[in-house]
């Protein structure tokens, strides 16, 4: 346990003591979510930010899911390999529906 204390604990501290510590303004600034923050708490975001990082998570579970896949290709065999497909199908199909319905311009 200690050894899991200090690789957890030990780089935050060394960062901590060895980075440099210059703030300015901008540094200090509160920012969050991709936006300035100015104005209410409560004001309206555009809808399509939440979609591109819905988006993102999509492709990269997807992603996580084709590398063990990948990895063991050759235990899988055919049903594995036409499991996949139909995965990806599915993905695909739902990526162009994003697709044609414009959920991806951000004109």
């Amino acid at each position: 346990m200690l050894v899991g204390a200090a690789v957890g604990i030990g780089p935050l501290l060394l960062g901590y003591v060895l980075g440099p510590n210059r703030p300015d303004e901008a540094k200090n600034s509160p920012y969050e979510c991709g936006f300035e923050a100015f104005e209410d708490a409560r004001m309206k975001f555009d809808v399509r930010y939440y979609l591109v990082a819905i988006l993102f998570i999509l492709f990269d579970l997807e992603l996580a899911f084709l590398i063990p896949w990948a990895v063991a290709l050759d235990d899988v065999g055919v049903t594995g390999f036409v499991a996949v497909l139909v995965f990806l199908t599915v993905l695909v199909v739902g990526f162009a529906y994003e697709w044609k319905k414009g959920a991806l311009d951000w004109e």
